[in-house]
């Protein structure tokens, strides 16, 4: 997945904010398969345990089972049809999720040889917001960051300015 590029800024930012919020003592589990993040969660000193590459819109027995303290889930969100469910079904008391936010200049994401890379949700902190709220979360922290390039062109200017990566701290209501 990160073939050609690694996303340095969006890991050394969620690492301090996952480090801003939660204990090395917390069980984590984390959404989605094991990836190079979760490398960088252990290196931090935490606990981390990943989903197996289920379909979490289908099967989230895995969350249900787990005695996790914390759920984190990483860019998982807009790739879901139903992240409402997913929300739902966490037992943890607290969570950690980032998204990438919509950017009205660029169409989703799609991914023309992995059908699993591909985003369904393209959120608006707003919306991501909301979502958290009705699916019975509190939003305690938030953050958002740019993502900005060294192409050239008109939207890669635009990625100087415009907000890219939105991350959040939430409890259980």
């Amino acid at each position: 997945m990160y073939e050609n590029t690694f996303p340095n800024k969006r890991f050394k930012h969620t690492a301090l904010f996952l480090n801003k919020h939660i204990s090395t003592d917390s069980k984590i589990l984390d959404l989605g398969v094991e990836n190079p993040f979760t490398k960088i969660m252990k290196q931090h000193g935490f606990n981390v345990e990943n989903t197996k590459g289920e379909d979490l819109d289908l099967d989230t027995t895995t969350i249900k089972n787990s005695n996790a303290d914390v759920v984190t889930a990483f860019e998982i969100f807009e790739h879901l049809l139903s992240p409402f469910t997913v929300l739902k079904s966490i037992k943890a008391d607290k969570l950690v999720a980032s998204i990438p936010l919509k950017l009205w200049f660029s169409s989703a994401y799609r991914s023309k040889t992995d059908m699993l890379d591909r985003h369904y949700h393209e959120f608006e902190d707003w919306q991501f917001d909301w979502l958290l709220e009705k699916s019975g979360w509190k939003i305690i922290d938030r953050q958002k960051w740019t993502n900005p390039t060294k192409k050239i062109g008109f939207r890669p200017i635009l990625r100087w300015f415009t907000p890219r990566y939105y991350i959040v701290y939430a409890e259980r209501v």
